[in-house]
């Protein structure tokens, strides 16, 4: 009888399994419904992803433009279904992937000029092509961002920064599209950022007005070339990565704590402390989001225990692990 019971237990956890499935389906089908942009379901995120590492988005889109984007933000919101935008590469992703839509805007590419030495760029435009233009243009203030690979929209989010300055320093005004589907501007000085963030109304970011000033081209063009070859020099760039995993802590460096710790060139599976760069984690080739979590734990109870130091994250983890 106890096993009877039991699986008839089973069966009705399987069948509530099946309906929130069905039922999620629905959802995703309505949120995505009427989009002229490219809408696919379960795909793999480790495409997608600076880290190589991640599972299946329930539904992937890249809207066509912005009113493509006020559609599926809006239908989102009305199905209750949860919007992750990629654009950042200090990410990590779960193994299980993310549930709900995750867009894509690798079709917000504009990048135009306006008066008084801004730019309003897209927010799907990388940093690279951004600092690019600019300098084309003898325009300076990106500088700091050379050898981000990330986007425009997800440096604003993560208040990106080096050595060199941060998004904060030129951020002019940012375009929301509101979860009800309006769109709308904050100014940056409403704009409250932190250490690797900004606390930004609801939404998703569409564009960003950046307010630069004239330079010297040569002059732009020599310091970003020195900083990226300081970069090459002391970042494990040529392999998988999320960038720094770790905040620095106060008048320190993270890098450094983690290096005194002896802790350089540590692995579980796949995923490796630089032997370059202390503060980065590389995927050596098949590494797992709980490859990578598991190392991060080891190596915030290494540095607590040998040297005092409580490190906190600067890697974002999304998604189920």
């Amino acid at each position: 009888m106890i096993g009877c019971a039991q699986s008839a237990v089973t069966r009705r956890s399987e069948e509530m399994k099946r309906q929130h499935r069905r039922f999620r389906a629905a959802g995703l089908h309505a949120a995505t419904a009427g989009l002229k942009g490219d809408v696919r379901f379960d795909v793999p995120l480790s495409e997608y992803t600076s880290f190589r590492i991640g599972g299946p988005a329930d539904a992937l889109v890249e809207p066509a433009d912005l009113e493509d984007l006020v559609r599926l933000v809006k239908q989102s919101h009305e199905q209750n279904v949860p919007v992750f935008v990629l654009g950042g590469t200090n990410l990590l992703v779960g193994d299980k992937g993310i549930r709900g839509v995750v867009v894509s805007l690798s079709r917000f590419r504009a990048i135009k000029e306006e008066p008084g030495s801004v730019l309003y760029a897209e927010a799907g435009v990388g940093m690279p092509t951004l600092i690019g233009h600019a300098i084309r243009r003898s325009l300076k203030g990106l500088e700091w961002a050379a050898g981000i690979p990330g986007t425009v929209g997800g440096c604003v989010v993560m208040n990106a920064g080096t050595k060199l300055g941060e998004m904060k320093d030129v951020v002019k005004a940012v375009r929301i599209v509101t979860p009800t589907g309006a769109v709308k501007e904050c100014q940056g000085r409403e704009i409250a950022f932190g250490y690797r963030r900004a606390k930004l109304p609801t939404g998703v970011v569409a564009g960003v007005w950046l307010q630069l000033a004239p330079g010297a081209r040569s002059e732009l063009e020599k310091t970003v070339k020195d900083y990226l070859r300081y970069r090459r020099e002391t970042q494990p760039l040529t392999l998988p990565s999320a960038g720094c995993v770790f905040k620095n802590p106060p008048n320190d460096s993270a890098g450094r704590v983690v290096e005194a710790s002896g802790l350089k060139g540590i692995r579980v599976g796949d995923a490796e402390v630089s032997t370059k760069h202390a503060n980065f984690i590389v995927n050596r080739g098949n590494a797992s989001a709980k490859d990578v979590l598991a190392l991060i734990r080891k190596v915030q109870g290494e540095v607590r225990r040998k040297t005092g130091v409580k490190l906190e994250l600067e890697l974002k983890l999304v998604g189920q692990v």
